[in-house]
């Protein structure tokens, strides 16, 4: 998709998209009504003082559109532990959240984010995600407008390095420790290799280690890097077996994407207090 036709779709089919007095707005509201999150509290799993800790993956996705400043705007109002984003690289180097290599999911125009300049992407316009359409001037956000949410907060920021670059990550790092969040900031990523280069960038920075099923492997990869590396595992993929690895193996972790209540019991039955969820809440 060049450039030519992103034109006309942002020119034309994006203000008929957008118009309330046409029924397509009104169907795709249908299909991205915000919801409430669920508090563990009410539910009873969690006992007083001792809480989960709770990651808003890619935001408060339940009330706002994944990766968006609102979104992590909630995150940071209902007291989230910690605020998960994804990185890519635009064309002409810019560092703004996006899950997929292409925009084509939430945005109405359509190609790869790395062939398009960030000046060209701050012109899409979001075509879903939770309550998108009440969101005035909905833009893709740059890193630092990202961390800007988090300065001054208890929310700490969490960002998963999605593109495949070594050699720019001092950039990410930079940032990070522009906004003075340094021992706040948590970077993420399922590239050993990247965790490596950071660390050797920066070694105050938390680093957590992105894997699937936690195995003896993983976690000697992590405590490679530094003792303080945690894991953060696929929650579906694991079992009482693997859950039960991490902890007797001394590593911290923190399980993605936890989205029930039976689900988050089970981990806090085992001793795990570190989730990452779309919905749950304390």
């Amino acid at each position: 998709m060049n450039a030519k036709h992103n034109k006309f779709i942002t020119n034309v089919l994006v203000p008929i998209y957008k118009c309330k007095y046409l029924p397509v707005l009104h169907i795709a509201k249908l299909f991205n009504l915000p919801k409430k999150v669920i508090s563990i509290a009410d539910k009873g799993v969690a006992k007083p003082g001792d809480p989960v800790y709770f990651t808003a993956h890619r935001g408060v996705t339940s009330v706002a559109p994944e990766n968006s400043i609102p979104a992590y705007k909630e995150a940071v109002r209902l007291g989230y532990y910690s605020a998960e984003c994804d990185i890519q690289r635009t064309k002409d180097g810019v560092w703004v959240l996006l899950h997929n290599d292409t925009v084509d999911r939430h945005f109405c125009q359509k190609g790869a984010i790395k062939d398009v300049t960030f000046e060209e992407a701050r012109k899409y316009s979001f075509k879903g995600g939770s309550n998108f359409w009440a969101y005035e001037d909905l833009r893709i956000p740059t890193l630092d407008e990202f961390l800007d949410v988090f300065v001054g907060t208890k929310t700490r920021p969490q960002i998963e390095i999605k593109a495949e670059t070594y050699d720019t990550l001092h950039e990410v790092v930079d940032a990070v420790v522009k906004k003075g969040l340094e021992d706040s900031a948590i970077i993420i990523s399922f590239d050993l290799q990247q965790l490596k280069e950071i660390y050797k960038l920066n070694d105050k920075i938390e680093l957590w280690y992105l894997v699937d099923r936690v195995t003896e492997e993983n976690i000697a990869e992590a405590k490679a890097i530094s003792d303080k590396v945690w894991l953060s595992p696929c929650f579906d993929k694991n079992d009482k077996e693997s859950f039960q690895l991490a902890i007797d193996r001394g590593i911290n972790a923190s399980y993605w994407t936890v989205n029930t209540i039976e689900d988050a019991k089970m981990l806090y039955e085992l001793g795990l207090r570190y989730y990452e969820t779309d919905i749950l809440t304390n």
